[in-house]
Parts: structure tokens; C-alpha cells; sequence
């Protein structure tokens, strides 16, 4: 996760979270992924983005699946197709879900990702390939 302060004030942790820049905000934006993708990719967590598929795993909406409609970090929320709550004149609206309550399940691959994905999963395959190197001799 990004850092944000070096202080172990609480106080100053609030702060700094909720004053964050745009570039640190996209960090903490980040879900986990499913087992499936972690295993074929080799990394535990991404930012999640517009048109990722997510499953809800905690709240009022758990085991609900759908695309992620829009990302909003001033409030660090997202807004998943089928998590909807009605208004008290019956229309519906996106009920706003906390990234790190769901799990990727499906990734919307671009270039940007795949070099995310290369940079975080290379150190795991090298000690991989070192460890299986070591039991040959």
C-alpha cells in the first residue's frame, strides 16, 4: 500500500489519507484478486479500474458479481453494475462500495496493466526458477 506519512499519529494518518494527491489515491484504490488470477499472474493485489469484474465479499451486497461502472477517488469508492439501492421516489441508484470489499475476479487488460503485472510478478519467478535450480544440482 502506498505510504502517506511517516508518523504514527492517527491523527496525522487521517490527514494525509484524506488529503492524498490523485497519483497516491490511485494506489489506494487496490482489491485483491480472486485465487484464479493470482496464480496466473502471480500478484496479490491491483488498482481496481472501470471495467474490471469484481465480486462483492463483505456488506449488504456479498456474492454479488458485476462490472465495475465508475471509479470515484475523492471518496474512495466504487460503483459496481447490479449493487443498486432504491430512493424513496423508487429510482435506483449505485450504492458506493469501498475497493478493498471486493475481489477482481476478471481484469480488463490494457498495456499500462500488463507492464504492472511484468514489474510486481517478475521477482516471484526469478526465485522460482532459482529455488528449482537448486534442487536439480
Amino acid at each position: 500500500m502506498a505510504r502517506l506519512t511517516l508518523s504514527k499519529q492517527p491523527k496525522k494518518q487521517r490527514k494525509a489519507y484524506f488529503n492524498a494527491p490523485l497519483h497516491k489515491r490511485q494506489k489506494l484504490m487496490t482489491a485483491p484478486l480472486s485465487k484464479e488470477l493470482r496464480e496466473k499472474y502471480g500478484v496479490k493485489r491491483l488498482p481496481v479500474r472501470k471495467g474490471d469484474k469484481v465480486r462483492v465479499v463483505r456488506g449488504d451486497f456479498r456474492g454479488t458479481e458485476g462490472e465495475v461502472v465508475r471509479v470515484d477517488l475523492r471518496r474512495y469508492r466504487i460503483f459496481i453494475d447490479g449493487v443498486v439501492i432504491e430512493k424513496a421516489d423508487k429510482t435506483p441508484v449505485f450504492r458506493p462500495i469501498h475497493p478493498s470489499k471486493v475481489e477482481i475476479i476478471d481484469l480488463k487488460l490494457d498495456d499500462w496493466r500488463k507492464k504492472i503485472i511484468e514489474r510486481r510478478a517478475r521477482p516471484v519467478e526469478e526465485e522460482e526458477e532459482e529455488e528449482a535450480s537448486e534442487g536439480e544440482e
